[in-house]
């Protein structure tokens, strides 16, 4: 088409196409595939090419005759069988002459000066034999300018081209409705009927009252007004609005479906970071619940202690007298009464209270990751479930991959979790942790015993500098005073293990807890960086498309204002 554009034209036209040359480069920078943007980069290519008129509808509804007719010369093959099989582009060419292109495009040059401004796509039938014909006709739609959609007088208005008009719907084309093959009807009352059942069609499709002409090809009947309708509709200002308008009437269809993906995959992470953040108040409990019970755990050891420093104090009390001289004067029996009397069953509670406390934190451990994988497998299973039957996104297939993986790995985790393996590791921990404190080896005694044999140890060193001759002359004044100074040293020992003790045990089970934590922390980290980096960039992709839609509505009335509207 050789138009000498305006300045305000040229302008827009140089922008039209930087606008779209922009979008389809962000279009492609979200990863999108190369054929999602097959419209797009045609509408690109539609500013310069020549407007186009495609002509549409079922195999034998005189589609190919239609075209002959408006171009006065008989261009296309006419016959009662389909005889378009493939879409054919009729454009100028100094000789009539046929060329293959891709996808199954037949391109027909003919010397005819129409054609220098005007090029005409014919198609296949909606109802074509080959199906893929069709697909070929669905897919060349968004090329179009204007469509010019033929149904037969015989059978206007079938379910096969109802169902296609409603794809063209879809795209916001101008159709024109031509009745072909008028001269079959019976009269002028049967041809209103024809024409009445049409229009009420159409209407109810489309929404809005056609353009309908009632014509017979081959006979040339009632043509010239079509003709003269679509040089009307079609002069230069006219044909020049539709140029323009139509790559960004494709803009605006691919900028809705983008929008549509946004909604989609917003909704998406949304409810994604929603289970994130009930697997965050997962580990945030299981930290909390630790914090809160350890110390009642903890202190059940404690209270033994103190119960064992109550029962050495009152053992001194009663026993370091000058009543029981012969005990005092004989080191080893009285050790061994201190043994029997306030010793005993210090081992076994000790070790009781803390294998108790293994128990509670490992079976924790294994309840709050049997949780955690319960809310990944009931996440995995709603995503699986929402894609079933649809044409899944990269962002889906992403999404769905990463959730198995890390799903996978936490029921992994939880099957192959041996509560009785984890209980002796802790144990053995904590036990080689108090033995470290006391500088002894733990080897097999345990726990109970080493702790025994810290306070043992040194708690009654102070009896054996009791002789028998010494306490005979001034028992009155050391006897009282050995006791206290036993006591004391006593109380103090035990105090000292006591907090010794409690510190090893609260550092090691914190440890295991901490040790519980990252595990769960990392276990998720792959779904939890996926969501928040999917919450970024959906932010990003959101004020993109809000940036290109303005800009759109912004071109789209400087159509209306350079061409009116």
């Amino acid at each position: 088409m050789t138009t000498v554009l305006k300045p305000a034209q040229a302008e827009l036209l140089k922008d039209e196409k930087a606008y779209l040359a922009d979008l389809l480069a962000t279009l492609t920078a979200f990863k999108h595939p190369p054929e999602e943007l097959a419209d797009l980069r045609q509408a690109l290519l539609q500013l310069d090419e020549l407007f186009l008129i495609v002509v549409a509808g079922e195999f034998n509804s005189g589609k190919s005759a239609l075209i002959n007719a408006l171009l006065g010369e008989r261009v296309l093959a006419e016959g009662v069988t389909p005889t378009t099989t493939r879409i054919t582009l009729v454009k100028f060419g100094e000789q009539k002459q046929e060329s293959f292109g891709a996808s199954g495009l037949v391109v027909l040059t003919f010397p005819l000066d129409l054609l220098r401004e005007l090029n005409f796509v014919d198609t296949p039938g909606t109802n074509a034999v080959v199906r893929e014909h069709e697909e070929l006709t669905r897919d060349f739609i968004p090329r179009s300018d204007l469509v010019i959609f033929v149904t037969s007088a015989d059978r206007p208005f079938t379910e096969s081209e109802r169902q296609f008009l409603d794809h063209i719907r879809a795209w916001g084309k101008k159709i024109v409705f031509v009745v072909n093959k008028r001269d079959i009807l019976a009269g002028e009352n049967e041809l209103r009927e024809v024409t009445k059942f049409v229009a009420d069609n159409a209407t109810r499709l489309l929404g809005a009252a056609p353009e309908i002409f009632a014509v017979s090809a081959k006979q040339g009947t009632r043509m010239d007004e079509l003709r003269a309708y679509i040089h009307s509709w079609l002069d230069e200002t006219a044909r020049l609005r539709v140029k323009f308008a139509n790559p960004l009437g494709v803009a605006e269809q691919i900028l809705k479906l983008e929008h549509a993906r946004l909604t989609h995959e917003r909704a998406a992470v949304q409810s994604d970071a929603e289970m994130v953040d009930t697997v965050a108040r997962e580990v945030t409990t299981y930290a909390s619940e630790v914090q809160s019970e350890l110390g009642a755990r903890l202190a059940e050891v404690d209270n033994v202690m103190l119960r064992l420093q109550a029962r050495g104090s009152d053992f001194f009390d009663q026993k370091f007298r000058l009543t029981n001289l012969p005990d005092l004067a004989r080191g080893d029996r009285f050790r061994a009464r201190f043994e029997n009397q306030v010793l005993t069953g210090v081992s076994d509670q000790i070790d009781h209270h803390v294998q108790s406390a293994v128990n509670w934190l490992v079976e924790k451990d294994l309840r709050h990751w049997q949780q955690v994988a319960a809310f990944l497998a009931k996440r995995r299973t709603i995503v699986a479930d929402g894609v079933v039957g649809q044409v899944s996104t990269d962002f889906d297939l992403r999404r769905q991959a990463l959730l198995d993986s890390v799903t996978q790995s936490a029921q992994t985790i939880v099957r192959e979790y041996d509560i009785e393996a984890e209980s002796r590791a802790l144990g053995n921990a904590v036990e080689s942790s108090v033995a470290q404190m006391a500088l002894v080896e733990a080897g097999a005694v345990g726990l109970g015993t080493i702790v025994t044999l810290l306070v043992s140890s040194s708690a009654l060193d102070v009896t054996g500098v009791v002789f028998a001759g010494v306490i005979a002359v001034v028992g009155f004044f050391i006897i009282p005073y050995k006791r206290q100074q036993a006591k004391t040293r006593f109380k103090e020992k035990i105090e000292t293990v006591r907090q010794n003790l409690n510190r090893v045990l609260t550092t090691q089970f914190h440890s295991e807890a901490d040790r519980t934590l990252n595990r769960l922390r990392e276990g998720v980290a792959p779904y939890f960086r996926f969501v928040r980096g999917e919450k970024t960039r959906l932010d990003s992709v959101e004020k993109t498309l809000a940036n290109a839609s303005d800009e759109l509505q912004h071109l789209q009335a400087r159509v209306g204002t350079v061409f009116g509207k």
